[in-house]
C-alpha cells in the first residue's frame, strides 16, 4: 500500500474522504477554474452576508480583487472583520443592490442569510428552520452600474456573484452595463417561487443566454430536508466568445 493510500485509509476511518483538489472535487474549485478560464481579476460579491462565499473562493485559490456588497448592519460588521486581513478584499458602503437608487426595507430572517427585500413564501418557510422574518431594516439601495466603474479599469475582467434571495432580476436590471462587461456570473436560481414576485430559473437562464453567457455548471443548493425536493440551485455562467 502506498503512503497516499495509507493516508486516505486513515482519514476514512474517521469519516473524512481525501481527494485531489481538482475542479470536480468541489464547486468552489470548479468556480475558480472557470474564473481562470476567462481570466477573472475582480469579483463583485453581491449579497455577501458575512463573507462566506468570498472566503471559500479565497481558500480555493482565487487571488484577485473582491468587492463585497451587504446591506444588513450586523452581517456587514462580521463581513468587515472577516475581510480585515485581506488587502485585496474591499467592502462597499452599506447598500443593497437593485434596479433603482433610493432606500428600501429589508426583511431580516432569523438565520440572516435568508433575509430578502421580498416577502417570503410558505414554500421557503416550511422547508427551512429559522428562516422566518424577525425584523426589518431600512437600507440604501443602488444600481450596480452606478458604482461598478469605481472598481473597474480597462484591464478588468469581472465576475458577478448574485445571492439576493429572489431579488436577482432587480440586481440585473440595475447592472445592464456591468453585465455586458462581465466575463462570468454565479447566480442563485430558484426552481419554484420562494419569495413573492421573484423570477425563477427559466427566466434567469434565458436572460443570461440573451446577454451572451453559456451555462457552465449547476450546483445543488437549498433542498427541502423533509422530502428531498431541490428548491434552489447555483448556476455558473461564462462569456467565452
Amino acid at each position: 500500500m502506498t503512503i497516499k493510500n495509507k493516508i486516505k485509509k486513515l482519514f476514512n476511518k474517521i469519516g473524512i474522504e481525501v481527494t485531489r483538489y481538482l475542479p470536480n472535487a468541489s464547486f468552489e474549485a470548479q468556480i475558480v477554474a472557470a474564473m481562470k478560464e476567462v481570466k477573472i481579476n475582480i469579483l463583485f460579491d453581491i449579497g455577501a452576508n458575512t463573507g462566506q462565499f468570498s472566503s471559500k473562493i479565497r481558500n480555493a485559490g482565487y487571488t484577485g480583487k473582491i468587492v463585497s456588497f451587504e446591506p444588513l448592519t450586523s452581517a456587514r460588521e462580521k463581513l468587515i472583520q472577516k475581510s480585515s486581513k485581506d488587502d485585496n478584499w474591499f467592502i462597499h458602503d452599506r447598500a443593497a443592490i437593485g434596479g433603482r437608487n433610493g432606500f428600501v426595507d429589508i426583511n431580516i430572517s432569523k438565520n440572516s442569510y435568508s433575509s430578502s427585500i421580498l416577502p417570503m413564501l410558505d414554500s421557503h418557510l416550511n422547508a427551512a428552520e429559522n428562516s422566518e422574518y424577525i425584523g426589518i431594516e431600512q437600507s440604501p439601495i443602488i444600481k450596480l452600474d452606478n458604482v461598478a466603474d469605481t472598481y473597474l479599469d480597462e484591464f478588468s475582467n469581472c465576475f458577478i456573484k448574485i445571492d439576493t434571495q429572489g431579488y436577482e432580476s432587480q440586481v440585473l436590471d440595475g447592472g445592464l452595463k456591468t453585465l455586458n462587461k462581465a466575463k462570468g456570473v454565479l447566480c442563485e436560481l430558484s426552481l419554484i417561487p420562494l419569495y413573492h414576485g421573484q423570477d425563477i430559473w427559466r427566466d434567469l437562464i434565458l436572460r443570461f443566454e440573451k446577454n451572451g453567457f453559456v451555462l457552465w455548471s449547476l450546483e445543488r443548493g437549498f433542498t427541502n430536508k423533509q422530502n428531498g425536493r431541490a428548491l434552489q440551485i447555483d448556476g455558473l455562467f461564462l462569456k467565452i466568445n
